[in-house]
């Protein structure tokens, strides 16, 4: 399949997968490519561990920064769809028991009814 036949959340997905696979990269497996890399290419051991370091925190940069635009993408959906955050309805709920509780001490304590004496 032609790299322009793929819809575009085709392409967002493997983009995705491939930063999930970037960050994942252990330190060992840096290591091991940084072997590959110096033994096939012709650099120095230390350069390509730079290299690999340098493009993973690149790559966890960008994971980052395409998570916070998919955030405030679904964060703008919810807006559309009248939904509210959690933290919107827990503000909510606390300044309901606020106004409640500011009721019961406007109205004062309960009285008992007395009943009253006729004769």
């Amino acid at each position: 399949m032609d790299e322009r036949d793929r819809s575009p959340r085709e392409l967002a997905e493997r983009l995705g997968l491939v930063a999930v696979g970037a960050v994942a990269l252990t330190a060992d497996r840096i290591d091991e490519l940084a072997g590959e890399l110096s033994e096939r290419g012709g650099m120095q051991r230390d350069e390509a561990r730079q290299l690999l370091e340098e493009s993973v925190a690149r790559w966890r940069g960008d994971a980052t920064r395409l998570t916070a635009r998919a955030g405030q993408g679904l964060q703008g959906i919810f807006v559309q769809l009248g939904l509210v955050t959690r933290e919107e309805l827990e503000e909510l709920e606390l300044r309901l028991a606020q106004v409640e509780h500011r009721l019961r001490l406007v109205e004062g304590p309960a009285e008992p009814d007395t009943p009253s004496v006729q004769d």
